[in-house]
């Protein structure tokens, strides 16, 4: 199962569900944080299976919500990707090809192995993106990773059925949801590796990010120090 988190993204969405092929996956799913434009008739109206909030929950609590769907569903994988256009279902495969034939349970995209791309990001986006947080989280897990922020990833759910990872505590309901998993999949030994895929921002005309300069990068920095500190499990 895929599934893409949106938020007022009707200028954008239909394109990301254009660009899935008949058969790439067993279903699509698209979890509408509360939109107040199209997005959640778009959706529909392009086939997929749309999951509504009925006020805006952040993106931690829309990936939680596809993870609980996609295990009561009965689903053994689930890809997580944007609603905005910035990444490409036909890599999928490559994020799936390490859980198939090797046994892996988390699958990280990144945009800066060989064979990944990221576009003509800013500069001040490839700092973050590409040394700062990827060099703390490595330090902190002692395992080197290039890109912890990408939202590109594929997993497992039975590893999330793990009783020490716990997705329902209130702190992660925005973007410390993703780093959290991340983490603590590391952490408790799981198969974790790291395939290239491409992440090409939107122009800026169309809504580059909804992620807030402060405020949005504490928020995926924080559990990295709430985590390796011991203060969060």
């Amino acid at each position: 199962m895929a599934a893409s988190i949106a938020h007022n993204e009707a200028t954008k969405i239909g394109r990301v569900l254009d660009r899935f092929t008949p058969g790439l996956v067993d279903r699509v799913v698209v979890v509408d944080d509360a939109s107040t434009d199209e997005t959640p008739a778009i959706a529909a109206q392009k086939g997929a299976t749309v999951l509504t909030h009925a006020r805006r929950s952040g993106a931690g609590a829309a990936i939680r919500t596809a993870i609980q769907y996609a295990r009561a569903e009965g689903f053994d994988v689930v890809v997580i990707l944007a609603g905005n256009d910035k990444d490409r279902p036909a890599e999928i495969e490559r994020l799936l090809a390490p859980i198939a034939g090797a046994g892996y349970d988390f699958v990280q995209g990144s945009r800066y192995l060989k064979g990944g791309d990221f576009g003509n990001m800013p500069f001040y986006r490839q700092l973050a993106t590409r040394y700062v947080h990827p060099g703390l989280f490595s330090l902190i897990v002692w395992r080197r990773f290039t890109d912890t922020t990408n939202g590109f990833r594929a997993i497992r759910l039975s590893a999330l059925a793990d009783s020490r990872i716990d997705l329902d505590q209130a702190w992660l309901d925005h973007y410390e949801l993703e780093p959290y998993i991340f983490f603590t999949m590391n952490r408790l030994g799981y198969k974790v590796t790291e395939v290239p895929v491409t992440k090409i921002y939107p122009p800026h005309e169309l809504g580059y990010t909804k992620m807030k300069p402060i405020t949005g990068w504490w928020s995926i920095l924080r559990p990295l120090f709430l985590l390796g500190l011991g203060i969060k499990r």
